[in-house]
């Protein structure tokens, strides 16, 4: 596809702009154009990239990539009355939706809980990728991508997006003035305005994370607390370990002893918002698990198997994929159904919901599902 830009203002002749003309040797800024050649009939691509500095013709180029889609605008489109759960794909399935803001990085539960216009600036870069994914889009082309976020979020989002985007079988063009990005996107193509160059095939690797993990004292849950969903408190008899990456602290992670069982019990995981969706969650978990069967743990002799529970949507999804883990059970409601009935039905009352027999209690669906890594499965 053979892209033309060709933009003109009006060359103005004031005193400033004939002074500036002089003082740089600037002739007119009257003028500017841009030509790209881009593979956007070839079917065989899933993510492309236009690259370069600001003002080097990057949205005058996707405006002409598919005029009849247009740019996509992450911001626009948000009611102020509904937190994004509702108001990404309203239409579409719960788990396709929650599926999607685990996948781009967006894991924070309160957040989903939250209108668009009261998220940070890089919950909303999430947001409006987690949208792109759940509606799945044929075509799309998204302007100023990553250009407002802190750049560890910036790569860690991008990279989050493009393996979620890459599930599908839609095409994306990225615009962005950030070349950091390019090896988190691994994009099928780059075109760099800067240079006028197109660049295609394998030629970006995301980077290899190295995650070290070490046993604590419980020091750094301070730090990790406030973005855990639960309030509770410290889990009795627990061993804290913490995950980290390039010496900064990025997830934690709790275990118990269960020796009524034979086993041990993690808890009270959290990976930093900033590292939701760079593939270091779970990593940490089979790490820290795994280490529950050897002499790290004083209780590793007794210890025949691993138990941990969760209500996320994403990280139930990437257990069942895990072959070291075995789903034991999912318990719909709280622990104690006759207060789990009570409390829906007074909810359900006030809200004026339509209670159905059929999804959990009283209407309301939470599936805290168990899991469970046995010493066989590690040793396999």
């Amino acid at each position: 596809m053979k892209v033309e830009v060709r933009n003109r203002c009006s060359d103005f002749a004031s005193y400033r702009a004939a002074r500036v003309k002089s003082l740089f040797n600037c002739e007119s800024g009257a003028n500017f154009a841009i030509d790209a050649e881009l593979p956007i009939e070839d079917g065989a691509w899933k993510i492309g990239v236009v690259v370069g500095p600001s003002g080097s013709g990057k949205t005058s180029i996707g405006r002409q990539i598919w005029p009849d889609v247009g740019i996509y605008d992450g911001d626009a489109g948000w009611p102020a009355d509904r937190p994004i759960v509702d108001a990404i794909a309203p239409a579409g399935a719960f788990d396709d939706v929650t599926g999607a803001l685990a996948a781009v990085g967006l894991g924070s539960v309160p957040a989903w809980l939250r209108p668009f216009q009261a998220l940070s600036n890089g919950e909303r870069f999430r947001a409006g990728l987690a949208r792109l994914i759940a509606e799945g889009r044929e075509r799309v082309v998204i302007d100023e991508f990553t250009s407002v976020v802190d750049r560890q979020i910036a790569k860690v989002g991008a990279g989050a997006f493009s393996k979620a985007w890459k599930r599908g079988g839609g095409q994306a063009v990225l615009l962005s003035c950030h070349y950091d990005i390019l090896d988190w996107v691994e994009p099928d193509w780059v075109f760099d305005t800067r240079t006028g160059e197109l660049q295609r095939g394998s030629l970006w690797r995301r980077p290899k994370l190295e995650l070290e993990v070490f046993q604590t004292d419980g020091s750094f849950w301070p730090m990790f607390e406030p973005h855990h969903y639960l309030k509770l408190p410290r889990m009795v008899a627990a061993r804290y370990y913490v995950g980290f990456v390039d010496g900064e602290a990025v997830c934690h992670l709790a275990a118990s002893p269960r020796l009524e069982v034979g086993g041990m019990r993690a808890c009270r995981m959290v990976v930093m918002p900033e590292w939701q969706g760079a593939g270091v969650g779970l990593r940490f978990l089979n790490e820290v698990c795994r280490l529950q069967f050897t002499e790290a743990n004083k209780y590793h002799d007794r210890t025949r198997a691993v138990y941990f529970h969760t209500s996320h949507p994403g990280l139930c999804a990437a257990l069942r994929r895990d072959s070291r883990w075995a789903q034991i059970s999912q318990q719909m409601g709280g622990g104690h159904k006759g207060k789990s009935a009570s409390t829906i039905r007074a909810a359900t009352a006030a809200n004026g919901w339509q209670a159905s027999a059929s999804s959990g209690y009283g209407g309301h669906q939470r599936a805290v599902s168990g899991f469970r890594m046995s010493r066989q499965a590690v040793a396999a």
